[in-house]
This record gives C-alpha cells, sequence and structure tokens, in this order.
C-alpha cells in the first residue's frame, strides 16, 4: 500500500506537504507511510479515498482503477435531478476543490449577498 500512496500523490503532482496538508497530518507522517515506517490506519485509508476520489480495493488490495468515478455519478445525478448547465457544474467543481479555509470565505461572501438580497 505504501507504494500506491506514493503512487498516487505523484500522479496528482503534488508533495508530501500538500497531500499531507489535505489529509490533516505532517509531510514527516506522509513521509513515513510512504516508506513504510508508520502502519496506515483505516481512518486515513478512508481519508485519502474520501479526498483523493480514490478507489478503496486499488488503495488496500491493488485492484481496479486508481481512481473512483463515484463522485462524478454524484454529480451527473445532481445535474439531471436539477437541470444544471455546464456553468453550475464548474462552479461545484471549483467550490469541491477548495479547501476549507477557502470555503468558509465563499460562505461568508455568499452569505453576505443573500442578507443583501433579502433587504
Amino acid at each position: 500500500m505504501q507504494d500506491r500512496i506514493r503512487t498516487l500523490r505523484k500522479t496528482l503532482k503534488i508533495s508530501q506537504n500538500e497531500f499531507g496538508k489535505k489529509l490533516g497530518v505532517s509531510n514527516t507522517a506522509i513521509s513515513k507511510l510512504e516508506n513504510g515506517e508508520n502502519s496506515i490506519t483505516e481512518q486515513m485509508i478512508k481519508s485519502i479515498c474520501r479526498e483523493f476520489n480514490v478507489n478503496y480495493l486499488w488503495l488496500t488490495e491493488g485492484e481496479g482503477e486508481m481512481f473512483s468515478d463515484f463522485p462524478e455519478t454524484i454529480l451527473d445525478e445532481l445535474k439531471s435531478e436539477y437541470k444544471l448547465d455546464d456553468l453550475d457544474m464548474r462552479i461545484i467543481r471549483a467550490y469541491l476543490s477548495l479547501d476549507e479555509a477557502e470555503r468558509d470565505i465563499f460562505k461568508k461572501y455568499f452569505s453576505q449577498i443573500q442578507t443583501d438580497l433579502e433587504k
């Protein structure tokens, strides 16, 4: 699994620091995972899968494709159910790609717009 974690990170073209930041751990923790110095917890496995859209079986067993299409399926369902156009989808994808701090800024901005519209 340590090799698959390294492969994933390199496929995403991000540093150990960036990878760890998304998961809430240090680059040292990621380095130790990749080098087999620390074992990976089930919680970390699930975090990696959720954060980077990784196929759980690929990460744990090396089976199947690296990335899961599950989130795209959910987005496709939203697009259909709410009749979203391409701009709507770009907005949703852009929001989902933000980190927590950036989402907080966006939510504050959006809340202010909503308050102004209600006046």
